[in-house]
């Protein structure tokens, strides 16, 4: 989807006149063609900076959508709130002759909360459109013009955000007085910013044409590395009542701590002589801080609350304390405070959360690099990181959601980057031991028990605290055995300082083995089985396995009396430099015990090694398919 706003990405875009252009699909250049499912023919984005507290904000945009892969881009989402107004907004079509089909005004775009129901404070709203055009090619062109009371967050512009879409021509235009400095930094950007100053107005001109489509290359690093983007930042800037000023991270860090930050974590009287109470008999600090995160686990829940400067700052921890709730700022502020009750230090820290990596950029402070709060407890011996949303996470671990990227720290000196834990392959394990018992006509009764831990931890979150039926339906998703029936099924967590989550699982499978006259074959691996990854020819970007893993499995299986192995695979080990996968097989009467281990290891990879990855996947992928088959013994 084609974001067009959020909550700290406001979009802008200055033009003159608005005349017609040929948007007719034959006039797009036909390198732009190769590889595209939607074109950008036109981007552009103006910011207007007429004051501290008044910034104007223009768009227009088309997009020729050539096929169905690319209908996202024609999507509009625009938002508004108490600070940010819509001054219009309107769009028309145009065939792929160029031709005008039909206009879209103000009244056709859904109006709707922008939020989900986790939501109870927040008045940020958007219009949202998608054409509901299935005859391709075509082509949305659409404006709107935003009025913003505040200067502190201006809009990062990526003119082109994903593959399998090009770009004919981009434009961004910055327009303030020369009183007003900022701070900007272009990355992948192959032109130079134009800087005018004339009748007392600057304006900074950046300009982007002829972008091809980028292919679609699996485990590709972020796409924030190689297409073009530029940010901005103001030196000097406004929000509501707040005013402020910072140029690098420590700055940022000092006017967090005094402008957003201070004196909200306050706890009440009664409160605090309850943590008090709670932890008096605990000596070790990280055990005090454990018990102190519990107990905001068990009291509070994550509800979000968007209000306040933009969102920005934390409700405060009386708030929290009295409601019984709070988003991740009021949530943190909440537990740092109970933690300064006795004497532990801690610091708000900031990060960009989700499953890609996303470091604060080190070189450049600008407050919309961060969607996220999370807490940084300073120990004497080791630093412990927790995300306090969860009721369920352990404490000291972040999973995937966080993990291994740069953060703000917000000290009482100023801000300070820091990289969160990272979860090595090796640390995050999935152990498996099963006992398979088949009978003569192919049944299998089994058991087993499987220990995740590290990144694998939360493996079966989805089941956590869910009745026994629903647990059934989603592990015959998980475990795709023919005629799979769970006799039992059990998941204990360990959250201690290496948190291990445990599943214990009886079952039964009918017909599992294929039987063939006095043949019985199996299936050895039949629990976890890998799968093969698309080709890509002439890779260009490098290889970034930015997560890794290690899964062992082991099936001890009991074969009938009656019945001899008469063939089975080789044991076999393949080493790449990113992984290792082994299976071992090893028979003694009538068991057979197969091993099975794989190991992806994360690194950054020259790009010509992803065909060694594909054929690696492809070999796993095969070896998982072995068969071994038995006969009846012969009785003199």
């Amino acid at each position: 989807m084609r974001l067009i706003g959020g909550i700290l990405f406001f979009l802008l875009v200055s033009f003159d006149t608005i005349a017609q252009q040929n948007y007719a699909v034959s006039a797009i250049p036909p390198e732009l063609m190769v590889r595209a499912s939607a074109v950008i023919r036109n981007d552009e984005m103006s910011i207007e900076v007429k004051d501290l507290n008044d910034v104007v904000i223009r768009v227009k945009e088309a997009v020729t959508v050539l096929n169905k892969n690319g209908d996202s881009e024609a999507r509009m989402v625009v938002w508004y709130d108490k600070t940010r107004q819509i001054k219009y907004i309107k769009a028309v079509v145009y065939d792929e002759f160029g031709l005008l089909k039909g206009k879209i005004a103000e009244k056709e775009f859904k109006d709707e909360s922008a939020v989900s129901n986790s939501s109870l404070f927040d008045d940020t709203r958007v219009k949202r459109f998608s054409p509901a055009i299935t005859t391709y090619p075509y082509t949305l062109e659409y404006e709107y013009e935003i009025r913003s009371k505040q200067s502190l967050s201006l809009p990062d512009w990526q003119p082109n955000t994903t593959t399998g879409v090009s770009l004919e021509n981009a434009k961004l235009t910055l327009m303030c007085k020369p009183d007003f400095a900022i701070r900007f930094k272009e990355e992948n950007y192959a032109g130079k910013v134009n800087v005018t100053d004339t009748e007392g107005l600057k304006t900074y001109t950046w300009e982007v044409h002829h972008l091809k489509a980028l292919r679609d290359e699996p485990y590709s690093p972020s796409a924030d590395t190689y297409l073009p983007a530029v940010r901005i930042a103001p030196v000097k800037f406004a929000y509501q009542s707040v005013n402020g000023s910072f140029t690098n991270w420590s700055e940022y860090g000092l006017w967090m701590n005094e402008k957003i930050l201070l004196n909200r974590d306050i706890i009440p009287a009664e409160t605090a002589t309850y943590i008090k109470e709670l932890v008096k008999d605990i000596e070790d600090p990280r055990l005090k801080a454990k018990k102190i995160y519990e107990f905001v686990q068990g009291k509070t829940r994550y509800v979000s609350v968007q209000v306040g400067i933009g969102g920005f700052q934390p409700i405060t921890a009386a708030e929290v304390d009295r409601l019984g709730y709070g988003d991740c700022k009021g949530l943190v502020n909440y537990t740092k405070g109970l933690l300064k009750v006795v004497g532990i230090n801690s610091y708000y820290t900031i990060v960009e959360a989700g499953p890609e990596k996303k470091s604060a950029i080190v070189d450049f402070a600008s407050i919309n690099q961060f969607n996220h709060i999370i807490l940084c407890i300073p120990f004497a011996k080791d630093t412990t990181w927790v995300d306090c949303t969860s009721k369920t996470i352990p404490f000291g671990y972040l999973g995937d959601f966080t993990d291994d990227r740069i953060a703000l720290a917000c000290t009482e000196t100023g801000g300070k980057l820091i990289r969160t834990p990272a979860y090595t392959s090796e640390a995050s394990r999935q152990i498996r031991k099963a006992s398979f018992k088949l009978d003569e006509k192919g049944n299998l009764n089994g058991e087993m028990t499987t220990t995740f831990d590290g990144l694998q931890y939360d493996n079966r979150e989805q089941l956590i605290d869910e009745p026994f039926t629903e647990q059934v339906k989603k592990l015959q998703q998980i475990y795709t055995l023919n005629n799979l029936e769970i006799q039992s099924f059990k998941l204990e967590q360990d959250k201690g300082r290496v948190p291990v989550t445990t599943e214990r699982m009886k079952f039964y499978a009918g017909d599992y083995a294929s039987l063939n006259g006095q043949q019985y074959f199996i299936t050895l691996n039949a629990l976890n089985r890998g799968r093969s990854i698309k080709e890509v020819h002439n890779r260009v970007n490098i290889l970034d396995i930015s997560r890794g893993y290690t899964d062992i499995d082991e099936i001890t299986y009991t074969i009938p009396d009656n019945y001899k192995i008469d063939g089975r695979p080789e044991n076999f080990k393949i080493e790449q430099p990113f992984g290792q996968y082994a299976i071992d097989i090893q028979e003694k009467g009538n068991t057979l015990v197969y091993t099975r281990k794989l190991h992806l290891k994360e690194g950054i990879y020259p790009p010509e090694k992803y065909e060694d990855l594909v054929s690696f996947y492809q070999q796993v992928a095969e070896l998982d398919e072995s068969r071994i088959s038995m006969i009846k013994r012969i009785v003199n």
